[in-house]
């Protein structure tokens, strides 16, 4: 059966774009930034961005396009074996774990969306978003239904495949979310505290540059929003033929993921000060503290508020297809199914093992890991580990396994300064930084 292939080259990066752009860059960026020190946390965000994020991408896609296969078999495709093709297998593992809490998160954000639109949320008193929210999460039924009702729709784009599902939808929904994000961002401009909110965002305290946990947060920041790790790069850039240059894709990609989250905080902070919320309000900030805020704002909130959650939830939606894509992609090689077989099954199942997440924030599902909820356990062990486990182990294996010539080569760069940048940063520069982090973070989470 012949492979399928992206319709055009911009289908992939709308793509690409979309599985960068999620809930990391305004859910996970904006209560990073507002706990990690504001414009400091920007900063070192963006340089991790292009000291060790580009790098990372730019081999992720050599890797998909060379193996022209799923995220395992294409690093045995481009001479992996033994200790190497560990790096296909923690993105299947990883992109299989993220999308099981991711589904859940995203369920509440549907669920606040439906809220708005019914005029729910609007009818909460004064102070109260927090016990509706919390209410809402500690339930049974509640939670499990908006997390299958999301992943319903994950699974149907993914079932029409690569040209009339995933292309398609990206191009619809790419634009749409960029217009709605700028549209909100004009607004908050508007706002009282936007000038407060600019200086946060953008004029750094200086002291923070010495904390290191800011480090750890940008880095960890810079993989979960780029998709790097879980194997969604890998498996969209093997849909790509063999002529496709990969350096611009990967720089329009980086360009535009990194502006939506800026964009994001130009949305988020001035709302945050003009109403006095604590910027380090950390992940309840979406759910409690802006909710609060919108229905502080009558008729305008309502508006506001409908047209964030929805900003949000196809932010979602675009990243959570490329995770289910990667599971699919290696069901399809591994079991020779066809897509909708492999759609259905990798669905149902990521989507059952995300239960225990939806039911574990106060409801039945009540053991801890590690002193962590089932979710938040799942979170960290991706987050902190596998995902830069798997982007450390792309970046020795195109580094040193391949001959330079050939990696040059796959990359588009050649024998440019560029190039010889590039190999330098993916053989030594970022997986300095990631063993490095690796070690803190076992040390903060295990040693401590």
């Amino acid at each position: 059966m012949e492979r399928e292939q992206w319709a055009s080259k911009l289908g992939f990066i709308l793509a690409a774009v979309g599985s960068a752009v999620g809930l990391g860059n305004i859910w996970r960026f904006s209560y990073l930034a507002g706990d990690s020190g504001g414009a400091a946390f920007l900063i070192i965000y963006v340089a991790c961005i292009l000291l060790i994020g580009l790098p990372v991408l730019m081999a992720e896609f050599s890797v998909g396009r060379k193996g022209q296969s799923d995220a395992i078999q294409s690093y045995h495709n481009s001479g992996a074996g033994g200790f190497w093709s560990l790096g296909g297998f923690l993105g299947v593992l990883s992109a299989f774990l993220i999308l099981s809490f991711y589904g859940v998160i995203a369920g509440w954000i549907v669920y606040f969306l439906y809220s708005y639109l019914t005029g729910a949320a609007q009818s909460v008193e004064e102070g109260g978003v927090g016990d509706f929210f919390g209410g809402f999460i500690s339930g049974t039924a509640g939670p499990i239904f908006w997390q299958f009702l999301f992943m319903a729709i994950v699974i149907a784009i993914v079932f029409f495949g690569i040209k009339k599902g995933i292309e398609i939808a990206n191009k619809i929904f790419m634009p749409l979310l960029a217009l709605i994000l700028v549209l909100l961002a004009i607004y908050s401009l508007t706002l009282d505290g936007a000038g407060e909110a600019m200086n946060f965002l953008f004029a750094p305290d200086w002291s923070a540059f010495g904390n290191f946990d800011v480090y750890a947060a940008a880095v960890g920041q810079a993989f979960f929003t780029l998709s790097l790790g879980m194997g969604a790069m890998i498996t969209y850039a093997s849909y790509l033929g063999k002529e496709e240059k990969l350096s611009s894709a990967a720089g329009t990609i980086v360009t535009f993921d990194t502006l939506f989250a800026i964009i994001a905080g130009i949305v988020i902070f001035p709302i945050v000060f003009t109403f006095g919320i604590d910027p380090s309000a950390g992940p309840g900030l979406i759910f409690v503290s802006l909710p609060e805020v919108f229905n502080l704002m009558g008729g305008a909130g309502t508006f506001v508020a409908i047209l964030f959650f929805f900003l949000v939830a196809v932010a979602a939606l675009t990243s959570a297809i490329s995770l289910l894509e990667v599971n699919v992609a290696f069901l399809m090689r591994k079991l020779k199914w066809n897509r909708k077989t492999a759609t259905l099954v990798a669905g149902i199942v990521v989507t059952l093992f995300g239960v225990p997440s939806a039911l574990s924030q106060g409801g039945p599902v009540t053991f801890t890991i590690f002193d962590n909820s089932f979710l938040d356990a799942i979170d960290l062990l991706t987050a902190e580990y596998t995902l830069l486990l798997g982007g450390m182990i792309t970046s020795l294996f195109v580094g040193w396994r391949w001959k330079k010539i050939d990696a040059l080569r796959e990359t588009g760069f050649g024998e440019s300064i560029f190039g010889i940048l590039w190999l330098w940063f993916v053989r030594v520069i970022a997986p300095a930084w990631i063993l490095i982090l690796l070690i803190i973070n076992f040390y903060n989470d295990f040693l401590a």
